[in-house]
């Protein structure tokens, strides 16, 4: 089973961006679609993004369409979710999650422990 840290979250202000950082070890991520997820509190966790095995695919939440962009880098076992023009409805606690091609987090094996982003209006 893959291991997956994230980092680079933090308190920013409405308008500000951050670029998100899931670093995994133990297992190569390339088996994997990769997924972000997101969870606020007092809500249910939320798909964010999702990317494909080779990176050639991609897919967004219709609420951060346009505005968040997930990438991978293979060679470094790394996926990234860079978020721009941020909204106080994003705040959130952040996953990076391993498994299939799926809107659900239930049909993800591996996360992460998450990282906090804050987005003060």
């Amino acid at each position: 089973q893959v291991q997956l840290v994230e980092s680079g979250g933090g308190l920013v202000q409405a308008g500000d961006s951050l670029r998100l950082t899931c670093a995994a070890s133990g297992r190569a991520i390339s088996s994997y679609v990769m997924g972000w997820f997101r969870q606020a509190p007092g809500k249910e966790r939320e798909f964010v993004a999702l990317i494909n095995w080779g990176g050639s695919r991609t897919a967004y939440a219709d609420s951060v369409k346009d505005r968040f962009t997930i990438a991978r880098d293979n060679t470094k076992n790394t996926v990234y979710l860079r978020m721009n023009t941020l909204k106080p409805e994003d705040t959130a606690v952040y996953y990076c999650a391993a498994g299939h091609w799926s809107f659900q987090p239930s049909d993800f094996g591996s996360w992460g422990q998450g990282t906090q982003v804050t987005v003060s209006s």
